[in-house]
């Protein structure tokens, strides 16, 4: 048996107190969670007001879970839908003109199976012009390239270039997206 305790999977990620994390759990739920049409506006505030780097005119959709406001960057014109995860252990960087769609879930962690379960982390960067597509997920380590799309359902567990489609799980090149 594994003795999680000793795994090494601690608070290692963490870069802020639990007390700040404990207040960003309750403004999460009360102003970026909630389901009822708040304005954008409020939540690209709230975020920004606990250290996201959020560009200008971005829109950001009720349902969203952000683990770690602090660790996302999000450039300017970019979109994200309706009941987005953000799971950030680790750095998320979006780029201008992107668009995360609804329910997707993109994470910085995961666990080492074949040795002790200790939690490895490692950032995810969505290029400009890329857009990550209804329910897709995209796993630690990850690069979506500039101008990529990633379809419906997909999971990416590795980098992918620019200017392509690319879809399926585990996800596969489609064609070029000009």
């Amino acid at each position: 048996m594994i003795d999680l305790s000793k795994s090494g999977n601690g608070d290692n990620y963490r870069t802020k107190s639990k007390y700040l994390e404990l207040l960003w759990m309750i403004c999460e739920i009360l102003f970026v969670y909630n389901p009822m049409q708040l304005s954008s506006r409020v939540r690209v505030y709230i975020c920004r007001l606990f250290g996201a780097k959020i560009g200008e005119r971005v829109i950001m959709r009720p349902r969203i879970r952000l683990k770690y406001p602090w660790k996302i960057t999000i450039g300017d014109n970019s979109w994200i839908g309706e009941g987005v995860w953000f799971h950030n252990q680790g750095e998320i960087f979006i780029g201008s003109n992107a668009v995360i769609s609804q329910e997707s879930f993109i994470t910085t962690g995961s666990h080492d199976i074949l040795v002790d379960m200790h939690l490895k982390v490692d950032n995810v960067k969505i290029c400009d012009g890329a857009w990550i597509s209804t329910r897709a997920i995209v796993l630690k380590g990850v690069t979506i390239g500039e101008n990529s799309i990633v379809t419906p359902g997909s999971v990416v567990h590795r980098s992918i270039d620019g200017n392509g489609i690319y879809g399926g799980n585990p996800v596969k090149y489609i064609k070029p997206r000009w």
